[in-house]
């Protein structure tokens, strides 16, 4: 029997927009930041479209009102999880996809904000954490 690895949607939520990740072993599938309204529309055509198996909320700013949003609409539980200190490691991830140009380069990016919002890059470290702990217990 084969199983498959599996396929992550996370979503990290806010009261004015959400960034959301698909992601499974191979990285990243689809990224985006949406407004809360948007999210069951959205995330209705990523469950079919990528075969979701498994989707998480961060339990932080609005989690509760867009997990209501989602009633009914996934296939899967969404489950809360864990967000503490995502936002730090996204902007450093952010930086690292998006380095500094010009004179932001003598900035030490440790003391920039990105230029745009990078709530998507919080959902893809949400959806990998999950990744990393479904391959640590040993599930596929």
């Amino acid at each position: 029997m084969t199983v498959s690895s599996p396929v992550v949607l996370a979503i990290d939520p806010g009261r004015l927009r959400c960034g959301l990740a698909v992601c499974d072993s191979a990285g990243v599938r689809v990224k985006a930041i949406a407004p809360p309204d948007a999210l069951p529309h959205l995330v209705g055509e990523w469950q079919t479209r990528f075969g979701v198996t498994d989707a998480v909320i961060g339990d932080r700013t609005g989690s509760a009102a867009v997990a209501r949003l989602l009633e009914g609409i996934l296939g899967v539980p969404l489950r809360a999880v864990d967000e503490h200190g995502t936002t730090l490691r996204a902007r450093a991830r952010y930086f690292s996809d998006h380095p500094p140009r010009g004179w932001r380069r003598l900035i030490p990016v440790s003391l920039q904000t990105p230029p745009e919002p990078y709530d998507d890059y919080v959902a893809i470290l949400l959806a990998e954490d999950v990744l990393a702990a479904a391959q640590r217990d040993g599930v596929h």
